[in-house]
């Protein structure tokens, strides 16, 4: 496996373990359709929340947020819709969160923006 989606898996495992700690219940993990992969699909109060993971080492790059571009927002909602539609869920309310997470050298952040991607 090589390094960047080494990093990518372990950025996602911390992610759903922040969010379990925060009372969301995995759903699914690396749901994956034609038009695509949703990371992290989650559920909390009744809401179905799909999850975007961006990880990174450092931000010499730019930040993990800045990587979600308006093309990786439309391709992310129309993942949202395709999961819905493969599993005939017609009423129940959803939302797309992007959570961030950052290695500076030994310490790491974790930034967790909710309906961070309109629809």
């Amino acid at each position: 496996m090589n390094q960047r989606r080494e990093v990518g898996q372990q950025g996602e495992t911390l992610a759903a373990e922040y969010l379990r700690e925060r009372g969301y219940t995995i759903v699914t993990r690396n749901w994956r359709c034609a038009a695509g992969e949703l990371d992290i699909v989650a559920e909390l109060a009744n809401r179905l929340i799909f999850v975007e993971v961006r990880t990174r080492r450092g931000e010499r790059f730019g930040t993990a947020a800045e990587s979600i571009t308006a093309t990786k927002r439309a391709r992310l909602v129309a993942l949202a819709e395709s999961y819905l539609q493969a599993h005939a869920i017609l009423e129940q309310a959803w939302q797309i969160d992007v959570i961030t997470v950052t290695w500076q050298g030994q310490s790491m952040t974790i930034n967790h923006l909710e309906n961070a991607v309109g629809w």
